[in-house]
């Protein structure tokens, strides 16, 4: 229960406490946007041009160099094009991360410009929206693939073990909300395998690397025509596919979610090659999103996203990796 109210106003005066490092009055309006592996807030009529979004790191799970490193691959994409995304936004020295003491514990901070937008709803076009965002991950994984990374590059690898395994990055399935045994025993059926699959399907270079990892509809924005993608906060080294599942968090059981399989293929392939073979795993890394999914919300329960989810998402996931495990009899 990391950020209840207590917590959150102090890292408000933490950041506010900061804002002369950016030439930002400390008078400055601050506004939370959102919590959930980390803290943002929104600073308004800041003199400096437009409003910024201030991301407070969660304690304890990026390294500064693990940062800089996010921070190098977002300069990169921009200076290349044809990806929009919100500037990181230097100190007066010129440095990208600010550090404030929080009862002790440093924590991470980091400026970014304010991008005009909204995530795309069920409401939307999503079919049409998927087809774009299709290209637009084909734009990044063929990216990642020519990028020479800086020396020193660091970003963590999200694999069978550091998901579903013995190193779970965010935390253990088996801890699920209102998980039985009977659940327990169906998703243990599915770990096991979705490990024989994704070791079947390996990680040689045509199919794993650097992906943003967290493209979900709230870390997009639409602006008329334009989408734009926020938060690569996850970003790491996966499966390229898993970029799709992860584009799915939290609808992976609509009805619909085929139309935007086949649209996102789509418009993956006017960029780059995706063999039918391929486009076949794509269920493989749906089914481990949504473990992993089960049991972030158990590892952060406190997080409003959590709340909303609960007992009824693992109810879910346990139905999903019944169909799972049906289709692969």
């Amino acid at each position: 229960m990391l950020y209840d109210g207590g917590f959150l106003t102090r890292l408000e005066d933490g950041v506010r406490g900061a804002l002369s490092r950016w030439d930002i009055a400390p008078t400055t309006e601050l506004k939370l946007l959102t919590i959930s592996e980390n803290a943002t807030f929104r600073a308004s009529n800041t003199g400096t041009g437009g409003d910024l979004v201030f991301r407070v790191h969660r304690p304890e799970y990026h390294t500064r160099r693990e940062i800089e490193s996010e921070l190098a691959w977002i300069d990169a994409l921009r200076a290349e094009g044809g990806i929009l995304t919100p500037r990181p936004i230097p100190l007066r020295d010129g440095a990208l991360i600010a550090d404030i003491d929080d009862a002790g514990t440093t924590r991470h901070v980091v400026a970014f410009e304010f991008l005009p937008g909204k995530e795309p709803d069920a409401g939307d076009d999503l079919v049409g929206w998927f087809e774009k965002l299709g290209a637009i991950h084909a734009g990044l994984h063929a990216q990642a693939r020519a990028w020479t990374r800086p020396e020193g590059f660091t970003r963590k690898v999200w694999n069978f073990q550091s998901m579903l395994g013995d190193t779970p990055l965010w935390g253990d399935w088996r801890a699920g909300l209102g998980l039985t045994a009977e659940g327990r025993a169906t998703l243990e059926k599915t770990a096991q395998l979705l490990e024989r699959e994704l070791a079947d399907i390996g990680t040689d270079g045509d199919s794993f690397g650097l992906v943003h990892a967290d493209l979900r509809l709230a870390n997009l924005l639409v602006d008329g025509d334009k989408l734009a993608l926020i938060d690569f906060d996850d970003c790491g080294f996966s499966w390229f596919l898993y970029d799709f599942a992860a584009a799915i968090s939290f609808i992976e059981h609509e009805p619909y979610v085929p139309a935007l399989m086949n649209a996102w293929i789509a418009g993956y392939r006017t960029r780059l090659p995706l063999t039918d073979a391929q486009a076949a795993h794509l269920p493989v890394f749906i089914m481990l999103r949504r473990m992993l999914l089960t049991a972030w919300i158990a590892s952060h329960a406190e997080t409003p996203t959590a709340q909303a989810m609960g007992i009824p998402y693992t109810d879910g996931t346990i139905a999903l990796a019944e169909a799972f495990l049906s289709a692969r009899a």
